[in-house]
């Protein structure tokens, strides 16, 4: 980088910094300042700040990776996770039910379901620390991808036989932390929102740098990388490359680790169907914890809108990258062998100065972003639900913000720590989302829709399903994903029914103030008997309206992130449909799920 570059980053840090140091007394009042900023933000804030969450470097480079292989398919991969479906799911309905209980963290929750006894304590404590083990292995993940990123650009050498990339991430998380330390949730989401602006500046630019230059060749080669380490090179077509349409299977060569997707209709397949399972399920960490810190429902399914609607912009980001990256490796293939490394790449060789600092600045943004929402989120859950309820019930908020404060750098060390072990992001987003994620979802589905589910039932399907995961990640890695899924998806599932049937049943009057401040659906009779008939008529229309909306909104998010995506394309003629199909699922949107929002 030249000194305009590194002066754009420099000044791009300083204001990160300064923002944090501005907030950090208004966030010491109290843990509720902390952690949900004494729920005072805007709900346009919160949404941006989501955006930015999800917006991740180490995201954008898999995601980069797989649309430079495998064209539009690699869009349909990321169905598993990085098209972050699940909310559509928060925008209709999850949201509004998380934000009712008016909690703190996911495992606060869970004595809102299950009861302040023995049971409710139980799965309290067991969430809290599934939680914190999820939170340092996706520290571990961004922090690769950042590494990568980063080190692209530092040129730092390796040190104590550690590889470079581990230092670069450790000076990206090392500036993160002073702002998310000092700050809580106030620095995280106004950082956030900054971030926010500078990322869709830098996506524009290359976008429009991409519809002026660049083209997509009629034949060209890309390359995959192979189970030993290794890349291969294989010939495609611009119409094979940019078709929407998926193609039930692939021809990846079966030594490519992308191999595993060559099943694709099913691949697709199953993705959709686990999507729907998790984004019915709900979530935890740093996304749910934009909605408990909403003012209403009203404002927790716009926020999600918001979300939605901003987070499109990262697919003509990614596609333009990838367009780029392939006409660089028709005249020079050498320097595209790794598709993980396509991003850096294409910023650090291609841009000019001043586009380059403000590019660097903008994925900086996106890496600490990410960081500082995890971290944030995930020290709650040891002050809250573990220090505060088990260790020192009579803590004084002194005591907790210091707490929070240090459980936010044990995280990231940790986290730290265990990039020493990692290099390929794909595989750790793989492990994250289809076996570790897949310990949690069935737990965290059955809570809200069928009544005799326990605490027991919860813990024991957690610890079931976790254990299963680590188990699967440390010695059976060489499984495809969806075998990994299932085989730690039904661990958990017997772990829950096994809780759950040789323990009593949740008191009744626990459940009943649950249904009726959340007002869900599923298998209620037995409590749904307890409130008035126009009480249940009311519950049922809301989620009669819910359950509708619901299959428009999928589809409706799906068609927005494919339109916005043909854009670089240049291809109108795929754009028009698109544009098409996505007015009428708006219309239908507005009608169905907008104009009902509760006042």
């Amino acid at each position: 980088m030249l000194l305009i570059d590194y002066i754009i980053v420099v000044v791009y840090l300083l204001s990160m910094v300064a923002i944090g140091v501005y907030f950090q007394k208004k966030a010491s009042n109290s843990i509720n300042s902390f952690f949900l900023a004494d729920k005072e933000l805007k709900w346009w804030a919160l949404g941006a700040s989501g955006m930015a969450s999800n917006l991740d470097v180490s995201g954008t480079m898999i995601n980069t990776a797989l649309l430079y292989s495998l064209g539009i398919s690699g869009f349909f991969i990321e169905i598993r996770g990085g098209i972050v479906l699940i909310l559509a799911f928060l925008m209709i309905y999850m949201g509004k039910w998380n934000r009712r209980a008016e909690v703190m963290t996911l495992a606060e929750w869970m004595e809102f379901r299950f009861g302040s006894g023995r049971e409710g304590k139980i799965a309290r404590l067991i969430s809290a620390l599934a939680i914190l083990l999820s939170t340092v292995a996706i520290v571990s993940y961004f922090a690769v991808g950042a590494g990568k990123f980063i080190s692209e650009f530092l040129g730092l050498p390796a040190f104590l036989g550690i590889a470079p990339e581990f230092w670069a991430s450790l000076i990206m998380i090392g500036l993160a932390m002073i702002y998310t330390v000092s700050s809580g949730l106030y620095g995280v989401v106004w950082t956030d929102v900054v971030q926010g602006v500078l990322i869709f500046i830098s996506i524009s630019v290359v976008v429009g740098i991409v519809m002026v230059n660049y083209g997509l060749p009629d034949v060209f080669t890309v390359s995959t990388p192979l189970k030993d380490g290794g890349f291969i090179s294989h010939e495609t077509t611009a119409r094979d490359w940019s078709s929407i349409i998926p193609h039930w299977t692939l021809d990846i060569p079966e030594n490519s680790s992308y191999s595993i997707y060559n099943l694709f209709g099913i691949s697709i397949l199953f993705y959709l169907i686990k999507t729907f399972i998790e984004g019915s399920a709900g979530t935890g960490g740093y996304m749910i914890q934009r909605f408990y810190a909403s003012k209403s429902d009203r404002e927790a399914g716009l926020l999600s809108a918001f979300w939605t609607f901003l987070l499109s912009f990262r697919w003509p980001f990614t596609i333009s990258l990838a367009i780029i990256a392939i006409n660089v490796s028709q005249s020079n293939p050498e320097v595209m062998k790794d598709p993980e490394r396509v991003l850096p790449y294409v910023i650090n060789n291609v841009l000019p100065a001043g586009l380059k600092g403000l590019l660097v600045a903008g994925l900086m943004a996106a890496a600490m972003s990410t960081f500082d929402s995890i971290i944030n989120s995930g020290s709650s859950y040891w002050v809250k639900d573990i220090y505060q309820t088990f260790i020192n019930k009579n803590a004084t908020e002194k005591q907790l913000i210091r707490h929070s404060r240090w459980s936010s750098i044990i995280l990231v060390v940790l986290g730290l720590l265990l990039t020493l072990n990692l290099s390929s992001i794909n595989q750790i987003w793989g492990w994250l989302t289809m076996s570790m994620g897949a310990g949690l979802i069935i737990p965290l589905l059955v809570r809200w829709y069928w009544w005799r589910f326990n605490g027991y039932g919860f813990a024991a399907g957690v610890v079931m399903g976790m254990a299963a995961a680590i188990v699967q990640g440390l010695f059976y890695s060489y499984l495809p994903e969806y075998w990994s899924f299932l085989i730690v998806s039904l661990s958990s599932l017997i772990g829950s029914l096994l809780g759950t049937f040789l323990t009593r049943p949740t008191d009744d009057q626990v459940l009943l103030k649950f249904y009726k401040k959340t007002r869900p659906f599923g298998f209620w009779g037995k409590i749904q008997h307890e409130i008035s008939p126009e009480e249940q008529a009311s519950i049922r229309a809301e989620n009669s309206r819910d359950i509708k909306a619901l299959f428009v909104a999928v589809p409706w998010q799906l068609t927005m992130f494919m339109m916005f995506m043909v854009i670089p394309l240049k291809n109108w003629a795929l754009f028009v449909p698109l544009f098409i199909a996505f007015a009428v699922l708006s219309f239908l949107l507005y009608k169905m799920w907008y104009r009902k929002l509760s006042q």
